[in-house]
C-alpha cells in the first residue's frame, strides 16, 4: 500500500477569506462543503457517508449521517479506523499512521476543476484500500492524476479488524428481524457507493458510470460485492487486483463460535451486546481473527466463488489480475521448516523449474499461484460467458530495487496504477522505463473507467477467452501472454475447487 504525503502536508485550513473566496465548493445532501484545490484537483475530504458507528450502532448496519448547514472545512484528511499503529508512529502494514476514530466513516473525492455539464458527467472510480480488512485507510491515497485525466476519484474508509466483521451469538439475538450481520465493513462500502451515486454528480461524477477498484483486501471486498445482492446497481464496473477468488465458506454461525473463541483467548469476558459495546477499542484493536465476508443468509447467502461457478456474479466488466512475486505476504524468508515439508509430490512433478532450485522458491510459487494467479484467471473464465473480463499479469520491478529482487511483490502495482511516485519510491529513483510502466498502466484503468474496456498501449489488450487463455503482462517488456503458467495455474485448480463447496460447478 502506498501513502500519498502530499495529503497530509499541502491540505491548508481553509479560515481566511481569501482561500475561501477560491476554494472549490459543493453542496451535498448533507450541507455544504469547502475543499481545496491541489494540482489539477479539486478535493474534498472527511466527508461522512455515514453516522459514527459508536455506542449502539457498534456492531450495527451503518445509519445516515447527520445533515449540517455552516460550510464544512473538507481541506484535511480525517482519521483513520481503530487499527494496530506503530510505536514510532510511520505508517503501519496498511500505510496509516496518525490519529484513529471509531468516527470514521468517511470519504475523499478528487474531481476534475472544470465540473462536466450534465449530459457530459465524468467517469467515476471509487477506491476500497487493502490491509487484510485489519489495517489501511481511503485517505493514504490521492487521485490527483485521475482527476486529471478526466475522472472522479473516492476514496473511502470502512470499519476494520473486530470492529468490522464480527460476530457474536448476543448480537444475533439483539439483532432486528432481517438485519444483516457479521460484516460490517462490507455493509460500510455499500453505504459509501449509495453515497456516491446520490451526491457524486455534484462533483461533476457521473454516477451511472462508476468502477470499483481495490487491490488486496479491497480486490476480496469486491468480489464479495459482485456475489452480494443489495450491491448490484451501484456500480457499472470492477477491477480487481491481487484479490483472490477461491473462498471457503464462513457462515455465521462459525464465525460466532471464531469470534467468541477470539474474545476468550484475549482474557475478554462479555456476554450481552452492551458487554461488548462498552469494550475499550484498544482491546478490539489488538485482535487479530478472520475478517472477511460473512454468509449470513441476509447479507450474502454465497460466497463470491459459489456464485462465479454458477454463474451469479454481477455481471459487469471486469479487470482482475496478480502479481509475480504475492509471495511476499509470507515475509522475507527463510520460510518455516513447516512451510516447505508439506510439499506434495504431485506439486513437484508440475513445478519443475521451482522445484529443482530450492524448496522454499517451490513453496512460495505455489503460494502465489493458489492465493492469488490461480484465481484471477479462474474468475475471469467464469466471467467469459457474460459481459468481458480481462486479465493481468504485474511482474515488473522498478528501477530502485537490487538486482536481486527479480518479481513484482504484493501491492507493488498500486503505484503504477495511480501514476504516483511518493515514499515508496522517491522522484529520484525514478527512472524513464518505470514512468513508462506506469503511465502504461494507468491509461489502461483509465480507459476502462471511462469505456468499458482497456484501449490503451500500442498492442490491443484482449477479453479474456478461457480456449485461447490470453492476458496482459505489465512488465520489463509489456505485451499479450497465451497460456502464461497454465499447468502450474490448471494443477491448482484440481487441488483447491474441490475444497470450496461449490456444489458441482
Amino acid at each position: 500500500m502506498i501513502r500519498i504525503a502530499a495529503i497530509l502536508g499541502a491540505a491548508a485550513v481553509l479560515s481566511a477569506g481569501a482561500a475561501n473566496a477560491q476554494a472549490p465548493s459543493v453542496t451535498i445532501d448533507t450541507g455544504p462543503l469547502v475543499g481545496v484545490t491541489e494540482g489539477p484537483a479539486n478535493v474534498f475530504r472527511n466527508i461522512p457517508y455515514a453516522a459514527a458507528p459508536t455506542g449502539p450502532l457498534r456492531w450495527a448496519p451503518p445509519q445516515a449521517p447527520k445533515a449540517w448547514t455552516a460550510p464544512r472545512a473538507a481541506a484535511e484528511a480525517g482519521p483513520s479506523c481503530p487499527q494496530p499503529m506503530t510505536a514510532d508512529g510511520s505508517p503501519n502494514s496498511g500505510g496509516a499512521n496518525g490519529p484513529i476514530s471509531e468516527d470514521c466513516l468517511q470519504l475523499n473525492v478528487f474531481a476534475p476543476h472544470a465540473a462536466p455539464k450534465a449530459a457530459k458527467l465524468a467517469p467515476v472510480m471509487v477506491w476500497i484500500h487493502g490491509g487484510s480488512n485489519r489495517t489501511g485507510a481511503g485517505w493514504i491515497y490521492g487521485g490527483q492524476n485521475f482527476a486529471r485525466d478526466g475522472v472522479v476519484v473516492v476514496a473511502l474508509n470502512y470499519r476494520l479488524g473486530a470492529l468490522g466483521y464480527f460476530a457474536h451469538p448476543a448480537l444475533t439475538k439483539a439483532a432486528k428481524p432481517g438485519e444483516m450481520l457479521g460484516a460490517y465493513g462490507q455493509m460500510d462500502q455499500i453505504a459509501a457507493l449509495k453515497w456516491v451515486r446520490r451526491n457524486i454528480a455534484k462533483f461533476g461524477g457521473d454516477p451511472a458510470n462508476v468502477t470499483v477498484f481495490g487491490e488486496s483486501a479491497g480486490g476480496f471486498d469486491i468480489l464479495a460485492l459482485l456475489a452480494t445482492p443489495s450491491a448490484k446497481g451501484l456500480y457499472a464496473k470492477a477491477i480487481v487486483e491481487s484479490g483472490g477468488g477461491w473462498f471457503p465458506v464462513q457462515t455465521l454461525a462459525a464465525q460466532e463460535a471464531a469470534d467468541v473463541a477470539l474474545l476468550s483467548k484475549a482474557g475478554i469476558v462479555a456476554s450481552t451486546v452492551d458487554d461488548l459495546r462498552a469494550l475499550p477499542v484498544e482491546k478490539l484493536v489488538s485482535l487479530n481473527g478472520n475478517f472477511g465476508a460473512v454468509i449470513d443468509g441476509k447479507l450474502m447467502t454465497e460466497t463470491a466463488s459459489q456464485a462465479a461457478a454458477a454463474g451469479r456474479l454481477d455481471d459487469v466488466p471486469l479487470i482482475i489480475g496478480s502479481n509475480s512475486g504475492e509471495d511476499s505476504l509470507m515475509g522475507p524468508g527463510p520460510l518455516p521448516p513447516t512451510a516447505t515439508a508439506m510439499i506434495p509430490a504431485a506439486a513437484r512433478a508440475v513445478y519443475k523449474t521451482e522445484a529443482a532450485a530450492a524448496a522454499e522458491i517451490l513453496a512460495r510459487a505455489i503460494f502465489t499461484d493458489r492465493l492469488m494467479g490461480g484465481p484471477a484467471r479462474w474468475i475471469a473464465a467464469r466471467a467469459h460467458a457474460g459481459k468481458p473480463a480481462w486479465l493481468y499479469y504485474f511482474s515488473y520491478v522498478g528501477s530502485r530495487f537490487p538486482a536481486s529482487k527479480t518479481r513484482a511483490g504484493h501491492a507493488d502495482e498500486i503505484q503504477y496504477v495511480w501514476e504516483y511516485w511518493g515514499r515508496r519510491t522517491p522522484m529520484s529513483q525514478v527512472s524513464a522505463k518505470d514512468q513508462a510502466v506506469a503511465s502504461l498502466m494507468h491509461a489502461c484503468w483509465v480507459s476502462f473507467a471511462k469505456t468499458g474496456a482497456p484501449k490503451c498501449g500500442a498492442e490491443p489488450w484482449p477479453a479474456y477467452d478461457p480456449a485461447k487463455d490470453q492476458l496482459m503482462e505489465f512488465g520489463a517488456a509489456s505485451g499479450v501472454r497465451t497460456n502464461l503458467r497454465k499447468p502450474q495455474l490448471d494443477f491448482q485448480e484440481t487441488v483447491v475447487l474441490p475444497t470450496l463447496q461449490l456444489g458441482g460447478k
